[in-house]
């Protein structure tokens, strides 16, 4: 599954999507792809709710802001923008993913 990580996507949302993404690579490592796409969104979902501490199926706010992805300098550093993650950077992954299967 961590071939779908890569190449990362050409644009982010906030400064802390990024990280988001080598950590979700990162928690996936060594899992296989599952049979279905209905399973491997079931598997997206909750990596990020995991790591990040949010529902993005649920949560109404744009963004979040995680110290743990707080990286270098900048007003946004640490921030997430779940708009992004859910309109463009799981899609990303499950069309790479429904091309594998």
């Amino acid at each position: 599954m961590v071939d779908l990580f890569t190449p990362e996507p050409l644009r982010w949302g906030l400064r802390g999507d990024p990280w988001v993404w080598q950590a979700m690579r990162d928690h996936l490592t060594g899992i296989s792809l599952p049979p279905s796409l209905a399973e491997m969104e079931k598997i997206l979902y909750a990596a990020f709710n995991r790591l990040v501490g949010v529902d993005l199926a649920t949560a109404l706010e744009p963004s979040v802001w995680r110290e743990r992805f707080a990286h270098g300098d900048g007003p946004s550093q640490g921030s997430v923008h779940l708009d992004t993650w859910r309109a463009e950077l799981i899609p990303l992954l499950m069309d790479r993913a429904r091309a594998k299967l």
